[in-house]
C-alpha cells in the first residue's frame, strides 16, 4: 500500500476527524472514546496550522489513514516541550506507515524548537511501545490505573525523548 505523508491542510479535516473517530471507536489506544465534535477539530486543527505546530497525515488513495501531532505544553516554563498523538486505522498498521508518520513529525518539531517529546501509551499496547522505542523513546515511568474504559482498570506508561543538540532554540533562548 503505498502511502504518503504529508502536513495537514484545511481540505484534510473531516477525514482527520473520520479517522480519529475509528481508531478511538476501539476502545484500545486514544484517550479519546470518539473524535470530539467536527467544529472542535476544525478549530484544533486549524490552530495547529495558524501555530506551525507540527502535525501530518497518512494519505492512502487521498484519504486519510493516520495522523502525528507534537502539540507543543502551553506555559512558558514547557515551552520546549510538545506531547505526541498519533493513531493509524487497522489496515495500515504494522507496514512501516506508523514510524514514517512519526519519524516525520518529530523531525519537523524538533526544527521548530521542540526539544522533549512526551507521551502515554497503554501498558498492553506492545505494538507501540517497540514503535515508540525504535524510534528512541525512553521510558520513565508507569501511571497506575490511569485509564478506566468499560470498567477495566488500565497502567500507561509515560515515555519521552529528548534531543538538545538537533532542535533549534525557540523561547528563552537564542
Amino acid at each position: 500500500m503505498d502511502v504518503e505523508t504529508v502536513p495537514i491542510t484545511a481540505e484534510h479535516i473531516e477525514g482527520f476527524h473520520r479517522c480519529v473517530d475509528l481508531v478511538a471507536r476501539e476502545r484500545k489506544y486514544l484517550a479519546l472514546l470518539e473524535a470530539p465534535p467536527l467544529d472542535s477539530t476544525y478549530q484544533f486543527v486549524m490552530n495547529n496550522i495558524t501555530n506551525g505546530y507540527s502535525q501530518f497525515v497518512a494519505l492512502f488513495d487521498g484519504n486519510v489513514v493516520g495522523w502525528c501531532d507534537v502539540i507543543p505544553k502551553n506555559r512558558p516554563v514547557h515551552a520546549h516541550s510538545g506531547v505526541l498523538g498519533i493513531g493509524l486505522l487497522p489496515a495500515f498498521r504494522c507496514r512501516g506507515n506508523g514510524f514514517a508518520l512519526i519519524d516525520e513529525t518529530i523531525n519537523d518539531a524538533r526544527s521548530r524548537g521542540i526539544v522533549r517529546i512526551e507521551l502515554t501509551v497503554h501498558a498492553d499496547n506492545v505494538r507501540a511501545i517497540a514503535l515508540y522505542n525504535k524510534v528512541g523513546f525512553k521510558t520513565e515511568g508507569l501511571l497506575k490505573d490511569a485509564v478506566l474504559i468499560d470498567g477495566q482498570y488500565k497502567d500507561l506508561i509515560l515515555m519521552a525523548i529528548v534531543n538538545r543538540i538537533t532542535a533549534r532554540t525557540v523561547v528563552g533562548g537564542s
